[in-house]
């Protein structure tokens, strides 16, 4: 841990800020970033050496590459990157414009892979790197009104995964933190709502978005307990590929789970009716 150079997006507070200070706090190297790396002045100047502070707005794709090459330019290499600048988008599916949708996808997918894609020449040549995606609960199973949300956490899932096989053979490691309801100010910064209100989803989406409100502040996840259990992960020779977060997510888990084993066996014998007779 004490020798690696991470990259963290999305720094100015929350999780992002919580993993800096731990990686920092245990000898680690950080190009933290956020859109205004004025932010994140407190940080660098605690740890002058080692926290290199950068503006960046990962659906620019200049400053995505600029901050990558700055980040190897002052520490000589690159070790981690988080892709954790996102947020949310409350409404239903019917309800969000065409615009929130697509400045979602921006950020929460399009821009994570960006970053993904500036840092794979360095892991490449390095034979060896960590790419660590955060992604979310609604990825496990979406909810009524985080549908384009929790649908750009699932694509970003899916693109991990494959990642994880592509980068093996050059000591690429992968891992998608699916965390629960922490206490960051995510609900009350970090999230978009549709201008639309329709009456047929009051009931679903409406009752979703009033749950969220009320559970600001009360959330039961503590960030800086994930940020040490992410370290951990990256610590370990074999990571995994998803590390669950908290409680809530790990329920969430293994209720799915379940559910998914009894659809299969209830549907089964219809699935493989599909195959029919091999050809000769």
């Amino acid at each position: 841990m004490s020798d690696k150079v991470w990259l963290i997006t999305g720094c100015s507070s929350g999780l992002g800020r919580a993993l800096a200070e731990c990686v920092l706090e245990r000898g680690g190297r950080v190009a933290a970033t956020a859109r205004n790396a004025s932010s994140l002045a407190g940080l660098a100047a605690l740890w002058p050496e080692t926290c290199l502070a950068l503006n960046l707005d990962v659906t620019d794709s200049v400053q995505v590459v600029a901050a990558v090459e700055e980040c190897v330019r002052v520490f000589g290499r690159l070790d981690v990157l988080v892709n954790n600048a996102g947020y949310g988008l409350v409404g239903a599916v019917e309800e969000v414009s065409e615009a929130q949708i697509r400045r979602n996808f921006e950020v929460n997918f399009f821009g994570a892979l960006a970053m993904v894609r500036a840092a794979l020449p360095h892991f490449r040549e390095a034979k060896s790197g960590h790419v660590v995606n955060i992604s979310a609960a609604a990825a496990i199973s979406n909810y009524p009104g985080f549908g384009i949300y929790g649908a750009a956490k699932c694509a970003l899932e899916g693109v991990s995964e494959s990642l994880a096989a592509e980068g093996r053979a050059f000591g690429l490691k992968v891992t998608l933190v699916q965390p629960g309801p922490f206490r960051t100010d995510f609900i009350s910064r970090s999230l978009d709502r549709s201008e639309t209100a329709i009456p047929a989803y009051e009931g679903s989406s409406g009752k979703f978005g009033k749950f969220l409100a009320g559970m600001d502040g009360k959330q039961p996840g503590d960030p800086v307990l994930a940020a040490k259990a992410i370290c951990e992960a990256v610590d370990a020779e074999r990571p995994p590929l998803r590390l669950v977060l908290g409680k809530y997510a790990c329920d969430k888990v293994r209720r799915g789970l379940g559910q998914r084993e009894s659809e299969l066996k209830a549907w089964e014998a219809v699935g493989l009716s599909a195959d029919g007779p091999s050809g000769g």
